[in-house]
């Protein structure tokens, strides 16, 4: 099997497991949409292997495969740095949440 049917494949497998996760409602959508758009990646330089060798060119890259796992390492950052901050509002909130709890609590001792 080539490498360009095994990527198309790949991306649709991903793809297909991606939209089972959010029919599952395992996955929540704006978190989807990254992975559908990994998929998409997949599939188009799959189905379209030149591309990369275009991009690295006009980038002025060498060797090719180096810029697909510069581009990658740079979207797993971008991905970490998105979860930490998606981490820390949940965090503010669940502690604002414990706040506005303790403070009802200790209205409702008083009040009784």
């Amino acid at each position: 099997m080539s490498y360009q049917l095994t990527s198309t494949f790949l991306g649709f497998f991903i793809a297909g497991i991606i939209l089972w996760l959010i029919r599952r409602d395992l996955l929540h959508s704006r978190h989807a949409a990254w992975w559908l758009v990994v998929a998409l990646s997949i599939m188009l330089l799959g189905i379209f292997p030149t591309t990369i060798d275009w991009l690295a060119t006009h980038l002025g890259v060498n060797y090719p495969p180096t810029l697909i796992f510069v581009l990658g390492m740079g979207f797993i950052l971008i991905k970490v740095i998105a979860i930490d901050i998606h981490q820390s509002d949940l965090e503010r909130k669940v502690r604002r949440l414990a706040q506005r709890l303790a403070i009802f609590e200790a209205e409702n001792k008083r009040s009784k």
